[in-house]
């Protein structure tokens, strides 16, 4: 039932692709990468033993064709950080455990429920572990080992995000624990290339028609980070010139068939590196490289050094390229805080556009964004890291977390926004470390010097979106100046109750344009402003900056509505509301308890056009704070009462 659930929701997600272009095919692959319906789509039972450390991973694998198959020896080093009889690391069923060498000395150990438990045969603290394994792995998630093939050869690639590791060599499986280095020997035969993370050491042949290629990764890196691609692939060397005297090697691994097709696109790798230098700080691995393995997804996939792509598009290239700062160099410390991950680079992709395209390109890209976040539901914390839908939602991780950094750079400007994101990739707590959002809070509040807990509070473990209402007019003073009265009125949310937020208010008169900002902290808000001319327009938040939808006449329209204040405020046993409509509408008046929640609907019917007073008594009521709201077609309003008994 998982799987059929699972393969409708890509049905349903490629359809609204086609629906909807202007989402542009990029936001889909980036996203989605190549899930295949027969994998598991949750995940139980990954949990990494707390009482070890590993600080080193050795990966020799052996890549056998027909059939399909690995050999393999993975070395840990493992600090016990404390002194169990028994600890364990994760491995999956599939694969056949042979030996098990715990300081050199072959040691017993038991193989069970996709766990390999160890029995120490001393009490030291660090001890060198080496498996010895082999089988064909059972892929899971976005394909966690895959043996498959394009039109001239085999492609062989892992994609471990977020859970499988454990498919292919023994590990802790904990994103949080990353290993102080690590090195993969990839053999295979000899008309293959293998590619892996770090730099380069060695090719041997093998004299028995295969090679060895040996990697060498001497920065921090998460166990998902650590990937294998093999194919007869044709290797493109370029190089980024980061000082007058140093070069960064960019290396892409792709099909033969498919270079010259993909060679603009790979040169664009070189100015992509440029620009999110100079926005973020040094490429994070600069000691080493970075590049592209074509392997047989639709998408991307980060993995340090060496991104794995399927599809070679400008979006999709920035996006896996800026991970290597934000979600390789500080990784999330748990799977909750994706979006520190899957935000940025998506963000990352909308800065590359106002790079490249100018501001009408991120405009564009955020007004799509924002209408894929208004789908979120749910906190983009995320809360069942069990599943591989909750993790990777496409509408809260990636696209209403790149939103917030949007939001988040009105909210702050230019100038302080671009110093906070290179702060927090150099904090000297967080380099080739983990982060949580209060992480990155505590960066935003000390660069910009503003308390933005309701800002996190409310975008990040908050859900939805503020829908304001809006109502205005304006009166004539003197010399050409008028008054004008704007009443903004937010929708009833839950959590949080209402949004507070910076707005921009853009009034138009026939003379000339303001622009006004305030903050609206209220569920209801009244405005008055002084301006040269007499007005015609109002347009809230012109510039985007905020996720919202918005109701109500912004072209001037004279007021045809009024909710009045209720009397007597406080009331004891019984109160009075009056209204006003100039139209025949249907009206709703309804009264809520601070939480939002309906205690009363006083009307609910269509009203002919004049004055009316309703009379609202509190039955089995707790005394406290209420509101009442009217709306009709064209107008709603909220004001606040209070019940005391």
């Amino acid at each position: 039932m998982k799987s059929k659930i699972f393969l409708i929701f890509f049905i349903v997600v490629f359809l609204l692709i086609i629906i909807f272009p202007a989402l542009s095919v990029s936001f889909s692959q980036t996203y989605y990468k190549n899930i295949n319906s027969n994998f598991p789509i949750s995940y139980q039972n990954i949990k990494g033993d707390s009482s070890i450390k590993v600080s080193y991973y050795e990966i020799d694998i052996n890549v056998l064709l027909n059939p399909n198959n690995i050999i393999a020896r993975t070395e840990l080093l493992i600090r016990r950080k404390i002194l169990n009889p028994v600890f364990f690391l994760n491995l999956s069923n599939a694969l056949i455990v042979d030996s098990i060498k715990l300081n050199q000395q072959i040691i017993s150990f038991l193989h069970n429920n996709d766990k390999l438990f160890i029995t120490p045969v001393s009490q030291d603290s660090v001890v060198n572990l080496s498996i010895f394994y082999h089988g064909l792995p059972v892929p899971t998630g976005f394909g966690s080992f895959i043996f498959s093939g394009y039109e001239n050869g085999p492609v062989i690639w892992s994609l471990s995000q977020p859970y499988g590791s454990q498919d292919w060599f023994p590990c802790k499986n904990s994103i949080e624990d990353k290993a102080d280095s690590s090195k993969v020997r990839i053999t295979c035969s000899e008309n293959l290339v293998g590619v892996s993370n770090g730099v380069l050491e060695n090719i041997v042949n093998n004299g028995n028609g295969t090679k060895s290629y040996f990697w060498k990764n001497t920065y921090p890196i998460s166990v998902y980070l650590i990937s294998v691609a093999l194919s007869n692939y044709y290797e493109y060397k370029t190089y980024y010139k980061y000082s007058q005297t140093d070069s960064l090697l960019v290396v892409h691994y792709v099909y033969p068939s498919q270079f010259s097709n993909l060679k603009v696109q790979l040169d664009k790798t070189i100015g992509m590196l440029d620009f999110f230098t100079k926005i973020y700080s040094t490429y994070p691995f600069i000691k080493e490289k970075y590049g592209h393995a074509q392997v047989n997804f639709s998408g991307g996939m980060e993995h340090q050094t060496i991104t794995s792509l399927g599809v070679f598009m400008d979006n999709i290239i920035a996006h896996e390229l800026a991970h290597q700062w934000f979600g390789d160099k500080i990784t999330c410390k748990d799977w909750h805080h994706i979006w520190l991950n899957e935000g940025f680079a998506t963000y990352s992709e909308a800065l590359y556009l106002e790079e490249t395209l100018g501001k009408a390109g991120y405009d564009e890209f955020i007004r799509s964004r924002m209408n894929f976040a208004k789908s979120a539901i749910g906190t983009i914390y995320v809360q069942d890291v069990n599943s591989l839908y909750e993790i990777f939602n496409p509408y809260r991780s990636y696209a209403k977390g790149a939103i917030v950094l949007h939001m988040l750079r009105g909210v702050v400007g230019d100038s302080i926004f671009f110093n906070i994101l290179r702060s927090y990739v150099n904090d000297s707590n967080l380099v080739y470390n983990t982060a949580t959002t209060e992480d990155f809070k505590n960066i935003c509040e000390r660069i910009s010097g503003k308390d933005l807990g309701y800002f996190f509070s409310q975008w990040i473990y908050g859900e939805n979106y503020p829908i304001y209402f809006i109502s205005w007019n304006y009166n004539y003073i003197s010399n050409n100046n008028y008054k004008v009265d704007i009443n903004i009125t937010q929708n009833l949310n839950n959590n949080p109750l209402y949004f507070k937020m910076p707005l921009e208010i853009s009034i138009q008169t026939k003379d000339l344009d303001t622009l006004f900002k305030v903050f609206n902290d209220t569920i209801t808000c009244n405005y008055s402003f002084i301006v040269f001319g007499e007005p015609v327009k109002i347009t809230l938040d012109p510039n985007d900056k905020v996720l919202k939808d918005k109701k109500g006449d912004e072209i001037y329209e004279k007021v045809k509505y009024y909710l009045g204040q209720n009397y007597p405020n406080p009331f004891n046993s019984k109160t009075k509301i009056e209204f006003e409509i100039l139209h025949n509408s249907n009206v709703k008046l309804e009264v809520f308890d601070i939480l939002g929640r309906n205690v009363k609907t006083l009307v609910n019917e269509e009203l002919k056009q004049g004055k009316y007073k309703i009379e609202f008594l509190p039955e089995n009521l707790p005394s406290g704070v209420y509101f009442y709201k009217i709306t009709t077609e064209h107008f709603t309003d909220t004001k606040k009462m209070v019940f005391v008994q």
